[in-house]
């Protein structure tokens, strides 16, 4: 069977995005995994599907796929994405947009720029929500990673996320910690790995080590996650501008339980159809 998909992007953090409402979706992890290889596949960081939801106070349902075939409660990069492809379908007309997704119902909605603005919903900071095994809900916990006590501030944008602040993200240890921090053992289920360089109070630099991909070149939650630790920690104030390699997000956070919002562009590259059979030719990594 083929398979017609879209291929998305928000600053570089690439998609692969599968209408689930007008064709059947019914992909195995090994299948998601191939669909995801840049070799033997389409290529992408993560797999969005379209679905028709499941509750009728919501307009759409999406799942989230890693490129490790895992399924994920939430992206924020792939949620302005997501409002791309089902207005340019025909999904909706609307421009704002209540969505299930596995982390809970986020509203993201088209600005009258073409930027599109996506309500990630509330931090959470409790550790058996993140979850967080030992944490005690601190601005900043101890970790012990490779025998050596890092900082890091711990927070669920819908997913779990470290935090750490770094004198300069060009040096910090993405390629190297970042992996050691995804499967930590206090982290249940993996954990993305965030690396904070904070430029003044309305500026930071951040690169994310994500669960499931690696280093991505942007990382919508990430970016949420390092502006919410870095306001809970009284270092930036909103709205903060966060550079990732891909490009640049706005944040917002007034505290205490309101919603983070997240503004940033999403961008169609192609279209195409994949045929869905497994041949057996692509190694596994």
């Amino acid at each position: 069977m083929r398979l017609k998909f879209t291929k998305m992007q928000g600053l570089g953090n690439d998609f692969v995005v599968l209408d689930g409402i007008t064709q059947r979706v019914d992909l195995s992890a090994s299948q998601l995994k191939r669909l995801a290889d840049r070799h033997f596949g389409v290529g992408c960081d993560q797999i969005l599907v379209v679905e028709k939801p499941d509750r009728a106070d919501v307009d759409f349902r999406y799942r989230i796929y890693n490129a490790d075939g895992g399924e994920v409660e939430q992206c924020g990069n792939g949620a302005r994405c997501f409002v791309q492809f089902v207005r340019n379908r025909g999904l909706t007309e609307k421009r704002a947009i209540r969505v299930e997704t596995r982390g809970g119902i986020i509203e993201p909605r088209l600005e009258d720029d073409g930027q599109i603005t996506v309500d990630i919903g509330m931090p959470r900071f409790e550790p058996g929500e993140i979850p967080f095994a030992g944490g005690s809900g601190a601005t900043v916990e101890p970790l012990e990673v490779d025998g050596a006590s890092v900082s890091v501030s711990v927070v669920s944008m819908g997913n779990p996320h470290a935090v750490q602040i770094v004198d300069s993200v060009d040096d910090a240890p993405v390629l190297t910690q970042g992996p050691r921090l995804e499967g930590h053992p206090r982290f249940p289920n993996g954990v993305n790995a965030g690396y904070m360089q904070v430029v003044d109070r309305d500026n930071i630099r951040l690169r994310v080590w994500e669960r499931g991909v690696g280093e991505t070149l942007a990382c919508g939650t990430g970016a949420c996650a390092a502006a919410v630790s870095g306001i809970r920690l009284g270092l930036l104030d909103s709205p903060v501008r966060v550079e990732t390699r891909g490009g640049a997000l706005t944040i917002a956070w007034r505290g205490d339980r309101s919603p983070v919002l997240m503004t940033g562009p999403a961008v169609t590259v192609f279209e195409g159809e994949w045929q869905t059979a497994d041949d057996g030719q692509a190694p596994d990594k």
